[in-house]
C-alpha cells in the first residue's frame, strides 16, 4: 500500500529493511473523498500528507471572498501546512481533496521519533524542502516576471497531463486568473493556433 512512497524515497536516500520496516509501521493510511478537507483554517495542522493517488489542493479565502489556490499535490508529492506543522499554530489555510484520493501519514506526534529511528530521513525532508523552496521562487518569479500567457504557457508545458485533470477554474486560481480570464486566454490561444 505504501509503494508509492518507499519508490519514491529509493530517488533520494537508501533505506534498509528495518528503516523501511520502521517507517512502515508509524505511517497512517487514509482514503479520501472528493471535497473533503484534510485541514481547514484555524485547525492546527497534525500531519504530513503524502499523496498516494488523487489530488489535493491547498488554498486560502482572500478578503473578497475568493479562494486563491497556493499548491497542489498530486501523487508523489507532500501536501502540508509546514508552519502549522511545525510550529503547532493554528492554519491559515485549507487542504482539500480535489478527487478521491489515498494518503500516507506521518503525524506529528511520530515525526521527532522517526528522525531519530532513522537519520536520513532529516536528509530526505531537507531536500524536500530545498525542492519546495526553489519551486515557490519559480513561481513567485512566474507571477511577477511573465506575462499572463506565458504563464499558463509554461505550465501547460511542465504539466500537461495535470492541466487535464483539474477543473479550469481551480487552474486560473493557482496561475492568479478569473476563470473567465483563462476562457479568454484558451480561446485566443487555439484562434492562433488555428489561424498557422
Amino acid at each position: 500500500m505504501y509503494e508509492v512512497l518507499l519508490n519514491h524515497l529509493s530517488r533520494y536516500i537508501r533505506l534498509d529493511d528495518l528503516e523501511r520496516e520502521i517507517l512502515v509501521s508509524k505511517l497512517r493510511y487514509k482514503k479520501v473523498s472528493k471535497k473533503s478537507y484534510l485541514l481547514r483554517q484555524g485547525q492546527t495542522c497534525t500531519g504530513n500528507f503524502f499523496v498516494l493517488s488523487g489530488c489535493f489542493r491547498l488554498f486560502t479565502i482572500t478578503a473578497n471572498g475568493t479562494e486563491q489556490i497556493l499548491q497542489f499535490g498530486i501523487s508523489g508529492w507532500w501536501i502540508c501546512d509546514n508552519h502549522s506543522f511545525e510550529n503547532n499554530l493554528p492554519s491559515e489555510y485549507y487542504i482539500q481533496a480535489v478527487e478521491d484520493s489515498e494518503i500516507a501519514i506521518i503525524s506529528k506526534s511520530v515525526y521527532e521519533d522517526l528522525f531519530e529511528k532513522i537519520p536520513l530521513l532529516n536528509k530526505y525532508f531537507r531536500l524536500m524542502m530545498q525542492r519546495a523552496y526553489a519551486a515557490s521562487l519559480k513561481k513567485i518569479e512566474l507571477l511577477l516576471c511573465t506575462s499572463a500567457e506565458e504563464r499558463f504557457n509554461q505550465f501547460t508545458n511542465d504539466f500537461p497531463d495535470f492541466v487535464q485533470r483539474i477543473p479550469q477554474y481551480m487552474l486560473a486560481s493557482f496561475l492568479g486568473f478569473t476563470p473567465e480570464f483563462l476562457s479568454m486566454l484558451r480561446a485566443k490561444i487555439k484562434h492562433t493556433a488555428d489561424t498557422n
